[in-house]
């Protein structure tokens, strides 16, 4: 077990410490530095050595040096540049917190201070704790998925241990634990998406589910049996070339008024995605474990809500599928009979997430009734070819939804596109032979997609999230690691608490 980076909060620091982390905007103010003023620096000093070294205190830059301080011992200084400007928002201050991870490469210490008294606040900041927020950027950015490592070395933490300083440490602790609680959930998310399919599949993702149980979130785990009696042959036709049978896993928190329909959060769970009959190129198909990120953002989802006790009503639905090929496969031009009833022609087989969400939705809004229903999934590559990786494709049938998702898609910095719902698109869903096939033709992919999925939410308001090139990126951004990037989890959970405050 890797020890975890220790995250403290204090109005001073303790003698023993050494490395220093000092944050400074262009204004420059070295007499406002409080490690400064408590260690008895001359700043004439820092001034000379800024001035030598071209630290301007811009954006990004960096300078280290040590020190003799008052005790005779060497401490070590990390100059760190921001525009303050900018800091006026949470997210500003989480990246900030992130920027941190760059020193650790500087100094073999790995107990820091950090102090952003050097900053000149903008009278616009409406950040109620920096420091947490700091703190909360810095986990996130610092998290990498080391499990497989037999090097104990490239296990072990950026930092042991971050010591904020903080005007109010007391209230600056609270803070921080009600994020800490969505990065834990973040990070579930982050590391089920990381596993490999050999670690990772329908079963055993659903007894990741079954865990939240300990939390109080009620888990149902609905096989194939189950679903074979309730309709559900989109979704068992997808699993059928599989030797892991496909599960549906139900996850209930129910902790607002009774009589308040719950918001539900659907996710796509292929747990691996060859294509099926119509296999995929080899190239990258090792992402292809990815294809199960919706249903994981939907289980961190839960875990936040749970571990917040947030007082709302919500359930996760997520569906568990393998999609293989073997002499079981689903066929291109077979026809299946979904939950609803409708027929489905398939013309792809690796058009299969929708045939999963089309019973999940379908399920979902004709068990529980919500009052909005929002799915995510990895479901197509042309939203990548469209949007790349900054930001998720955002379809819904209700404006005033799709509004209140942007809001929070700005607020957390998981970004989301809205692309049009058009009649002229669902049209080309037209099937000769059943009521529609799984692919659209004349382009459009996304949008295609997500009309077929509206075909099932029976007039719920619903929002669908298209987030296939913002779940797994291949370099580093300001809050997450390459690798899995747990798009959608502080998203989600902060629709659902503004809903609430």
């Amino acid at each position: 077990q890797v020890k975890a980076m220790k995250i403290s909060f204090s109005s001073t620091f303790t003698k023993n410490s050494n490395s220093f982390i000092v944050f400074l905007d262009e204004a420059l103010s070295f007499q406002n530095v409080q490690v400064f003023k408590d260690l008895g620096i001359n700043t004439k000093t820092i001034e000379t050595f800024c001035k030598n070294n071209e630290f301007l205190g811009k954006k990004d830059d960096h300078a280290y040096f040590t020190l003799a301080i008052e005790t005779g011992e060497l401490a070590h200084f990390h100059l760190k540049g921001c525009a303050n400007k900018d800091l006026h928002t949470d997210l500003a201050w989480q990246e900030l917190g992130g920027s941190l991870i760059s020193c650790s490469s500087h100094c073999k210490a790995k107990n820091h201070v950090v102090d952003t008294s050097g900053i000149t606040h903008p009278e616009s900041c409406a950040v109620e704790d920096h420091a947490a927020q700091m703190a909360y950027g810095v986990l996130l950015k610092a998290w990498t998925f080391t499990t497989y490592f037999t090097d104990e070395k490239k296990k072990k933490e950026k930092f042991d241990a971050l010591a904020f300083l903080s005007e109010n440490p007391t209230n600056s602790e609270k803070a921080f634990m009600g994020l800490k609680n969505i990065y834990e959930a973040v990070i579930t998310t982050k590391r089920v998406v990381s596993e490999p399919a050999n670690v990772i599949n329908p079963y055993t993702l659903s007894m990741e589910a079954k865990e939240l149980e300990k939390l109080g979130v009620e888990v149902e785990i609905l096989d194939k049996n189950k679903m074979k009696e309730l309709g559900m042959n989109a979704l068992l036709g997808v699993a059928q070339g599989s030797v892991n049978d496909p599960y549906l896993v139900v996850l209930k928190w129910l902790k607002g008024k009774k009589d308040d329909a719950p918001y539900a959060f659907v996710g796509k769970g292929v747990t691996f995605d060859t294509g099926g009959i119509d296999i995929k190129p080899r190239t990258n198909m090792d992402e292809m474990k990815t294809d199960m990120a919706g249903s994981a953002v939907v289980l961190g989802v839960m875990k936040a809500l749970a571990l917040q006790n947030a007082p709302v009503n919500a359930v996760g639905v997520m569906g568990l599928v393998e999609n293989m090929p073997s002499g079981t496969a689903q066929r291109p031009g077979d026809i299946v009979t979904t939950m609803s009833g409708k027929t489905v022609e398939i013309l792809d087989t690796d058009a299969e997430g929708r045939l999963v969400l089309a019973d999940a939705l379908w399920y979902t809004q004709d068990r529980f009734k919500p009052q909005a229903m929002i799915d995510l999934a990895t479901l197509t590559g042309a939203v990548v070819v469209a949007l790349g990786i900054e930001h998720a494709g955002l379809m819904s049938d209700n404006e005033e939804l799709a509004e209140k998702l942007k809001k929070s898609a700005e607020k957390t910095g998981e970004k989301l596109w809205q692309l049009p719902l058009d009649e002229a698109y669902d049209k080309t869903l037209k099937s000769d032979i059943a009521d529609i096939k799984n692919l659209g033709s004349d382009g459009a992919g996304t949008i295609t997609a997500a009309h077929f999925l509206n075909r099932f939410t029976n007039k719920t308001p619903w929002a669908h999230l298209d987030i296939a090139g913002t779940a797994w990126i291949k370099k580093d951004k300001a809050l997450t690691s390459k690798g899995a990037t747990g798009f959608g989890v502080r998203l989600l959970v902060d629709y659902i608490l503004s809903e609430h405050r």
